[in-house]
């Protein structure tokens, strides 16, 4: 029996989608019916929910955006300017499968999917991400370009406290001996905002453009379950000082948004203690990992690495025409 590929309609019947994103491996909030309904919305695209069926067993997902402009078309997963973290393929009942089982399932799963965007879609250019993704080979076998790109993941296990032993010596001293009259708390709906303004103004002062928007954000938090997505916000003497937007699937924290540098002269390190409260809370709550979104930069990986996390690895996979991306000013993909 030959696995076929479906579109679903995640406009009539989110449900059914959002149910198979629970079942998938690796999804995370940005999968969820409505949050892929607002960022086409928001980048001008169309979405086309794929999945893949082996009678009625569900093989995997593949969420693609259809990007138009003039008489040229290109697919992404995710959507261009949308700066969603991480989409892309997803696997599914992959457990107790033999190697040769699987390796013929994710093959035809993913050759399946790629047929139908060529057919429907016939995009010029084409850029997706593939992070918790097991097996990208098809891929490269079907002439796209597969090149690695890096995340930090802190594996929350143990105790708090030995969680926190485990960090730099300047992290645990930052985090135990921080004083003054502030607190970390979870935020609302208008946190949400303040936390992506604060990084808008942090890239506006290093004069590098940033489309995410406030409305999206705002829109997204009230478009998903509860939980979902955690403005985490640090207040000082009651004013907001700085914040982190945490995206939350069953098993892992995505760091999405904020952690910029607070616009404040306050002797405090508000980052250091947004992160410990995100990974302490995670860690009560039975959450598995801190995925900090992100390894590619020197300067922030200096940051990042003083919570010691692993390093894994994610994949960029792109195809088309050189510089036909360029029509696509400012998509980004995690690095």
């Amino acid at each position: 029996m030959g696995i076929e590929i479906e579109v679903l309609d995640i406009a009539a019947d989110p449900e059914t989608w959002d149910r198979h994103v629970d079942r998938a491996e690796g999804t995370n909030p940005f999968y969820r019916g409505e949050a892929l309904r607002l960022q086409a919305e928001e980048t001008g695209t169309a979405i086309h929910a794929l999945a893949g069926f082996k009678g009625q067993e569900l093989v995997g997902l593949f969420p693609v955006f259809e990007y138009r402009k003039g008489p040229l078309a290109a697919a992404f997963s995710p959507a261009p300017f949308s700066w969603t973290c991480y989409l892309g393929p997803a696997l599914a009942n992959t457990g107790g499968l033999k190697r040769r089982t699987a390796d013929r399932r994710n093959r035809r799963f993913l050759e399946g999917c790629l047929d139908w965007i060529d057919g429907e879609i016939s995009p010029v250019y084409s850029k997706f991400t593939a992070a918790e993704y097991p097996d990208v080979r098809p891929f490269v076998w079907n002439g796209f370009d597969v090149r690695p790109r890096h995340t930090y993941v802190v594996d929350l296990e143990g105790s708090p406290e030995e969680l926190l032993d485990r960090f730099s010596s300047d992290a645990r001293n930052n985090i135990r001996n921080a004083d003054g009259e502030y607190g970390i708390e979870e935020g609302d709906r208008e946190d949400v905002g303040r936390i992506v303004e604060q990084v808008r103004a942090r890239y506006r002062g290093q004069d590098r453009p940033f489309h995410l928007t406030t409305e999206f954000a705002r829109s997204l938090y009230d478009a998903l379950p509860a939980g979902e997505l955690r403005p985490y916000v640090c207040r000082i003497d009651g004013e907001f000082a700085g914040g982190i937007l945490v995206i939350e699937s069953a098993d892992t924290r995505y760091r999405w948004q904020g952690g910029v540098k607070p616009d404040t002269d306050v002797d405090l390190p508000i980052n250091d203690l947004l992160d410990w409260q995100v990974m302490r809370d995670g860690l009560e709550a039975g959450i598995d990992r801190y995925d900090l979104v992100g390894a590619g930069v020197p300067s922030i990986n200096r940051y990042k690495a003083k919570f010691n996390p692993r390093l894994e690895t994610t994949y960029e996979v792109t195809a088309g025409t050189f510089g036909i991306d360029r029509l696509v000013d400012g998509y980004r993909t995690v690095s």
